[in-house]
């Protein structure tokens, strides 16, 4: 379905990111990834699937970085048909006691770095009169949690990115959506889970329900393969009048 499209996905060498990679790219996409973490791994995963394959190792606080990595898929690809928002940090205290530099940072690599990708991506996109948006936002994009006043303000802001785009976008053949995933079960979640366990003295297992039943009646975490899935979905022909969606795969989370 993408064969000679290139999709770039920020925040990939690991978890999210790289579901979503390895989901494009198993629909012929060629992939940019980026991020921090080790990424040769990653990198020799998504070859395997038989695309190429780059990798940007632009800091997402940075505007300049971020133009760079840019301009440096455009060189190699053409354009970037597919950009997929995904880096994120977090960081958990108190409104009074939340470290300035730390809201600066998240408030830069969740929220702003959205802004420049989309704003070097769109011109391109436009010419082509083709090409997907698609932002991850998350369940705190459209309900609140305390002791996340940054990460929840980020997210409120991509949901909104998201829908000033698809209006701009909307004579076009142009999509922007964004994901909110509720709880996944990535590392730091299930550090958060043995911490609980622990402090508790409670199961593994009895310490995860207790979390998911704090927010996800489901009691079930969102997977990566359903979040990859529906990016996937996004950038179908099916997907061609949906615009502007803060759609949320979070087991009902923000149905209460």
């Amino acid at each position: 379905m993408l064969k000679g499209k290139t999709a770039l996905v920020t925040g990939s060498t690991s978890g999210i990111g790289l579901g979503i990679a390895k989901a494009l790219a198993q629909q012929g996409a060629n992939i940019v990834l980026n991020g921090f973490g080790e990424y040769e791994s990653a990198k020799t995963e998504v070859m395997a699937l038989g695309v190429e394959v780059d990798y940007h190792g632009a800091d997402m606080s940075k505007p300049d970085q971020i133009e760079d990595m840019m301009k440096s898929a455009a060189s190699k690809f053409g354009r970037v048909d597919v950009l997929v928002n995904n880096a994120g940090i977090q960081h958990v205290a108190q409104v009074e006691d939340f470290p300035p530099e730390k809201w600066d940072a998240i408030i830069a690599i969740n929220l702003s770095s959205a802004f420049h990708t989309s704003r070097h991506a769109i011109p391109a996109m436009r010419e082509a009169n083709w090409g997907r948006i698609i932002n991850i936002a998350s369940a705190h994009g459209l309900v609140a949690s305390a002791h996340k006043s940054a990460y929840v303000a980020a997210k409120h802001g991509v949901v909104g990115l998201t829908k000033s785009t698809a209006l701009e976008l909307a004579r076009t053949g142009v999509t922007c959506n964004a994901i909110c995933p509720g709880w996944v079960l990535t590392p730091l979640v299930q550090k958060q889970i043995d911490a609980r366990a622990e402090k508790e003295g409670i199961s593994i297992e009895r310490a995860q329900i207790d979390l998911l039943g704090e927010k996800q009646p489901s009691l079930q975490f969102t997977t990566v393969e359903q979040l990859a899935g529906l990016a996937v979905f996004l950038c179908t022909p099916a997907a061609d009048q949906v615009r502007g969606v803060a759609w949320a795969v979070d087991g009902g989370w923000t149905a209460q």
